[in-house]
């Protein structure tokens, strides 16, 4: 089982259901040999107190939260940089027996990493195949990733989010 377009990037607004659509890809190429993250929201009594980074390798660490005290800030939330790149360091990205390699997201909180970009642009520039969610809007980075050579950029919208697992998964 592989992807039909090598770079797969998913894009929607916020909420479509771009998460949800890389753990259904992931839960159908589990034979595949693969690693990488997915980020969770940390919710309580209703509401959103940040994101939580969940590795395919099971480690967990949080992302941003309304409690963390970082100069690194996305609206309400402290982005913890340098606990994001420890955590980085665990997922064995670039391992040359890797199938698949799994980003969800390439968006803003992550970006504060330099280590986090430069991983991005060596997955992309590896033979490996690469599943990630990015933002419809961002920064020059953002940008530039989607207009790459080689990207399949897919948005997802309320109305196709079923059908795409069938139409980015071959043998599905």
């Amino acid at each position: 089982m592989k992807l039909r377009y090598e770079k797969t990037l998913i894009t929607g607004k916020p909420g479509v259901g771009k998460t949800t659509l890389v753990q259904k890809i992931i839960k159908r190429m589990r034979s595949v040999n693969m690693a990488g993250f997915c980020t969770a929201e940390i919710r309580s009594k209703g509401s959103r107190l940040g994101f939580e980074l969940q590795g395919l390798n099971g480690g967990c660490r949080t992302l941003a939260h309304v409690e963390i005290d970082s100069r690194h800030r996305v609206g309400r939330y402290g982005v913890d940089k340098d606990g994001f790149e420890e955590f980085l360091t665990t997922l064995d990205l670039l391992n040359p027996h890797l199938e698949l390699i799994v980003i969800d997201e390439i968006g803003k909180m992550e970006l504060f990493s330099n280590r986090f970009r430069t991983l991005v642009c060596d997955a992309l520039n590896s033979d490996k195949q690469v599943l990630a969610s990015i933002p419809i809007k961002g920064n020059e980075f953002i940008q530039e990733i989607k207009q790459r050579v080689g990207i399949r950029l897919i948005e997802v919208t309320r109305d196709n989010r079923d059908q795409l697992p069938h139409a980015i998964v071959e043998g599905f």
